[in-house]
C-alpha cells in the first residue's frame, strides 16, 4: 500500500519504511520557528531541560507581531528573544529593518524546502506545504522542548485529496481556491487532516497561490497542506535553497480518506463573511450595498509582491472611497523594496492608501488596523472571528487582493470587473 506525501516526509523524518494514521511516531526536524508572541512562553519551557540549542542555525526567531514595537509589554517580549539570539548565537533571527512577516520571509530566504520538515509555534506554519514541506503549528511548549531536542512527535494524520481541475478565470486566485474548499467543508472538514493538492489545475497556481492556499489549510482544521513537487516549485526554489534536497510526490496507489474536486474555471472571487472563514459567498450572490470601513491588503496570507500587483492593477488611475481607510502592508523588506522599485507604492499613495513596514498587526488585532464598534473590513487576512480585528461588534471580510482593492475604490464589498 502506497504513502501520500505527508506519510512519506513523516516516514523519512522518523527513519522508518512505512507509516500509516493513527500511528504516533518521533521525527527529527529540519527546523524550528517562533515569533516575539511565541517564543517567551517557549523559552520558558527550553529553559527546563538544561540542553544548548539542537542547532544554532535550525532555529528561526522573527519579531513581527508587534514589531516595530507598539508599547512597553511589545518591546519586553521583543528583547526577550534579542538577548536569546545573542546569548545561543542564533543565526537566522530577523531584526526591524531586515524582517518581514514570518511566512512570507521564510520561503523567499529559502529556509525550508522541498521534502523537508519543520515545526513553528504559530498556526500558520503550514505555508510551507507550498513548497514540497511538511510543517505545522504547534504551541510554545512543544517549540521550546524541540529547540533542545530537535525532534517531536506526531500521531500520523489522513490525508485529503483536493483534485484542482480546470483552468481559473481572470481575477480568480489561490485565496478563492482555498475560501472556496473551507466553505465546502468547514472549519473542521479536515480536522487533523493532511490537505494533499493535485490534478491538472495544479499548474495553473502560482507558487504565491499556494503558499496562500497552504497557509489556510488551518482555517479548515488541518494539520498541514501541501502540493506535489513540480517545474513551478523547481523554479521558485532556485537560488533560494541552496543545499540538496529531496523532493516528495505521492505513491501511485496511496490511500486518502477523501478526495475533493475543484472546478477552477467556475470559480469567482470568494468572499468570507463574518465570522467564519466558511461562511462563503461568490462575489456575483453579494449584496451590493455592503457599506464599508476599512480594508487591509498584507498579512502572512496575501502579503507577497504578486498579492501587490493585483491589488495596484486595481487602484491605479483610482482612489480610495471617501471615509475608507486602506492599508497596504508588504509581508517583508524584500517585497517592500521591489514594490517601491516597481512603482507600486506611488500608485497605492497616489490612491489614498496607507502603506505600512511590515508586520502582522492588524490580523490579530495588534495594532495598525484596528476597528471600532460597528465597523467593516474588507481584508486579505486568514481569520474572521468576531472581535479578531477591534471591537467584538466589528465586522471582517476575508477576499482576495483584488475584492479588497475593488471594495476600498467603491467604498463597499465588490468586485474587480465593477471598477
Amino acid at each position: 500500500m502506497g504513502m501520500t506525501i505527508t506519510e512519506k516526509n513523516m516516514a523519512r523524518h522518523a527513519g522508518l519504511d512505512v507509516v500509516k494514521p493513527g500511528q504516533i511516531i518521533e521525527c527529527h526536524l529540519d527546523a524550528v520557528l517562533m515569533n516575539d508572541i511565541t517564543f517567551p512562553p517557549a523559552r520558558k519551557e527550553f529553559l527546563k531541560i538544561g540542553k544548548p540549542v539542537f542547532d544554532r542555525h535550525k532555529i528561526y526567531l522573527v519579531p513581527d507581531h508587534f514589531t516595530p514595537n507598539k508599547d512597553i509589554q511589545s518591546a519586553t517580549q521583543a528583547k526577550v528573544m534579542r538577548d536569546f539570539v545573542r546569548e545561543h548565537g542564533i543565526t537566522n533571527y530577523f531584526e526591524v529593518g531586515r524582517m518581514g512577516i514570518e511566512h512570507v520571509i521564510l520561503p523567499e530566504k529559502g529556509l525550508i524546502g522541498p521534502g523537508e520538515m519543520m515545526i513553528g509555534a504559530d498556526s500558520h506554519t503550514c505555508t510551507y506545504g507550498a513548497v514540497n514541506a511538511f510543517s505545522t503549528g504547534v504551541g510554545s511548549t512543544d517549540a521550546g522542548v524541540a529547540m533542545a531536542e530537535g525532534k517531536t512527535w506526531f500521531k500520523v494524520p489522513e490525508t485529503i485529496k483536493v483534485e484542482l481541475i480546470g483552468k481559473p478565470n481572470k481575477w480568480v486566485t489561490g485565496k478563492d481556491v482555498i475560501l472556496d474548499l473551507i466553505g465546502q467543508i468547514g472549519v473542521d472538514g479536515a480536522r487533523y487532516m493532511a490537505l494533499e493538492f493535485a490534478g491538472e489545475g495544479v499548474q495553473h497556481m502560482t507558487m504565491a497561490d499556494r503558499l496562500t492556499i497552504c497557509n489556510m489549510a488551518i482555517e479548515a482544521g488541518g494539520k498541514c497542506g501541501v502540493f506535489p513537487y513540480d517545474e513551478i516549485t523547481e523554479e521558485y526554489i532556485k537560488g533560494r535553497v541552496n543545499r540538496p534536497v529531496e523532493p516528495i510526490n505521492p505513491d501511485p496507489d496511496a490511500v486518502y480518506a477523501q478526495t475533493i474536486t475543484i472546478d477552477l474555471s467556475k470559480l469567482q472571487p470568494v468572499v468570507a463573511f463574518p465570522h467564519l472563514p466558511s461562511n462563503t459567498h461568490y462575489i456575483n450572490e453579494i449584496d451590493k450595498d455592503i457599506k464599508i470601513d476599512q480594508v487591509i491588503i498584507g498579512s502572512c496570507t496575501n502579503g507577497r509582491y504578486e498579492d501587490l500587483v493585483a491589488a495596484a492593477e486595481i487602484f491605479k488611475g483610482r482612489k480610495v472611497a471617501p471615509f475608507v481607510r486602506c492599508i497596504v502592508i508588504p509581508g517583508s523588506q524584500d517585497v517592500y523594496d521591489q514594490a517601491m522599485k516597481d512603482g507600486l507604492l506611488d500608485i497605492f499613495i497616489q490612491a489614498d492608501c496607507a502603506v505600512s513596514t511590515p508586520t502582522c498587526g492588524p490580523c490579530l488585532g495588534g495594532y495598525m488596523g484596528i476597528m471600532a464598534e460597528g465597523e467593516r473590513t474588507v481584508s486579505t487576512t486568514n481569520r474572521n472571528f468576531r472581535g479578531r480585528m477591534g471591537h467584538v461588534d466589528s465586522e471582517v471580510y476575508l477576499a482576495s487582493p483584488y475584492v479588497a482593492a475593488a471594495s476600498a475604490v467603491l467604498g463597499r464589498i465588490a468586485g474587480p470587473e465593477e471598477v
